[in-house]
């Protein structure tokens, strides 16, 4: 999977750092966004295979986000997994019917979070919430 094009969204800054490094120095080629409109505008140059997507940003949140991804024909393919520390009942089932295609727990489990997203690149997902 080395090369892979990876986009994170994430408006903690500390997250956002920690999971491009640990991505980057799995080969990944990594983007990131602190907000919904800084990812519009990065996927306009850049379309990824997989997006680690935050759900609780500012302004449009990640699953607003997700559906306008979703929505444009260039990125409508493009893998989307929440970020989210959104555990209650039925946050699961609201996740999927935006768009996304699982979702990682908050807080990220470094040492599984690599093999969890070369997982979903092959198609084969991790474990039964999706979660690292």
């Amino acid at each position: 999977m080395t090369g892979e094009p990876l986009l994170i969204v994430d408006d903690n800054v500390t997250n956002l750092k920690l999971v491009r490094v640990l991505l980057a120095r799995e080969g990944y080629a990594v983007r990131t966004a602190t907000d919904a409109e800084e990812a519009l505008a990065v996927l306009q140059e850049f379309v990824p295979r997989l997006i680690l997507m935050d759900i609780q940003l500012p302004g449009m949140d990640g699953l607003e986000l997700t559906r306008r991804i979703k929505a444009d024909p260039r990125t409508r393919d493009t893998m989307i997994v929440a970020l989210t520390a959104y555990a209650m009942k039925g946050d699961y089932e609201r996740i999927l019917a935006a768009g996304c295609d699982g979702y990682v727990a908050k807080p990220i489990d470094t040492r599984t979070l690599p093999a969890v997203v070369a997982g979903y690149l092959a198609g084969e997902p991790r474990g039964g919430v999706r979660g690292a």
